[in-house]
């Protein structure tokens, strides 16, 4: 009863809990919430405590002095650093109550990797929980992507999405409100981001950040070369060898060839999950094609490259940075209907 009552104090919640960026919805307001998945704490009597978070935190990241830790606390989509997760969580569900976080007890959805194990599942579930959740649910990333992405999920026809996050890539095909066969790599945006910085310490002699990784891979990123109209950047570093700042400048050819490797494992998972799908599955898909979703959807040309390797019609979806978060968001607003997709970790 005491739960029941708190929960009239509180917005039910759902969070796409991704290594890269934290989405919370909730009902009847939508996103509420988009912000890094970082967290700084401070080093003090013996102990660390928070100190920043989301925004703020990764301003921080490489920049820190000895006493500040900027970190991910979530890495390959599970959590890597329990008490830094916990912590971040605690802040998002606080700050989207404001006022109200006192008493604030929610019900909130998770969505979590399909190749996580059951104790990384149940890590994620109890963070939660500590955070302040009075029920927990989990669902799997592909069927929240496909429901967000307004695929017949719950009909009688193969759907087929490519989820392509931060630090995995999640492949399932879904008919009648369930996963038929998927697959999960850890292969994602911050694989890309390492093979960028791998590619120009090694072509270049020179040492980048994560961020600057990042900004490269937004700007002139492309999953397949094109010899038309190429973009360049120019970026700056740190030399390897006299260790003095040093400019240079790169091509989207450049980009193509350093995140090749993680581009040809997403389009190898891809083919995996189709050779298992049973031929009526397979026939739909061949008529609806591949929907993408996640922020990797948004590499240039990575639909294209996807639709060569398979010879079917692959389309971006139209919020694909929200699918996740939209799908589990109406999840949430329709508890009773789609309850069947959900589930809690033991």
């Amino acid at each position: 009863m005491f739960s029941s009552l708190l929960g009239l104090f509180s917005s039910d919640m759902a969070i796409d809990l991704g290594t890269a960026n934290t989405l919370v919805y909730v009902p009847n307001q939508g996103i509420v919430l988009n912000e890094p998945s970082v967290v700084a704490l401070l080093h003090e009597k013996g102990s660390y405590i928070p100190y920043a978070f989301g925004n703020e935190a990764k301003a921080m990241l490489g920049k820190t002095p000895a006493d500040i830790k900027a970190i991910r606390p979530l890495k390959d989509g599970v959590i890597a650093e329990f008490k830094g997760a916990e912590e971040m969580i605690k802040y998002f569900i606080t700050s989207v109550h404001k006022k109200r976080s006192f008493f604030a007890r929610p019900r909130v959805i998770v969505c979590v990797p399909y190749g996580s194990t059951p104790v990384e599942r149940r890590a994620i579930q109890d963070a939660v929980e500590s955070a302040g959740a009075r029920e927990v649910y989990l669902i799997f990333e592909p069927m929240a992507a496909a429901i967000g992405s307004n695929l017949p999920v719950t009909e009688a026809t193969g759907s087929m999405v490519v989820d392509i996050g931060g630090g995995t890539t999640e492949v399932g095909v879904i008919c009648l409100g369930g996963i038929v066969c998927a697959q999960s790599v850890r292969v994602g945006g911050d694989s890309m981001d390492e093979a960028i910085i791998s590619y120009i310490r090694k072509s270049h002699n020179l040492f980048i950040g994560d961020s600057t990784a990042e900004r490269i891979k937004k700007e002139i990123g492309t999953a397949k070369k094109s010899t038309k109209d190429e973009k360049s950047i120019a970026i700056k570093g740190r030399d390897a060898a006299t260790g003095i700042p040093r400019e240079i400048i790169l091509t989207e050819t450049n980009i193509a060839d350093s995140i090749a490797d993680p581009v040809s494992q997403i389009i190898d998972s891809v083919k995996l999950v189709l050779e298992q799908a049973p031929p009526e599955l397979s026939s739909d898909i061949a008529d609806n094609g591949i929907v993408l979703t996640g922020g990797g959807a948004l590499l240039k040309r990575m639909d294209t490259v996807i639709s060569e390797a398979t010879g079917l019609n692959v389309r971006v979806a139209d919020e694909a940075l929200n699918c996740v978060v939209l799908g589990t968001g109406k999840v949430l607003e329709d508890f009773s209907h789609f309850r069947h997709v959900l589930f809690q970790q033991d």
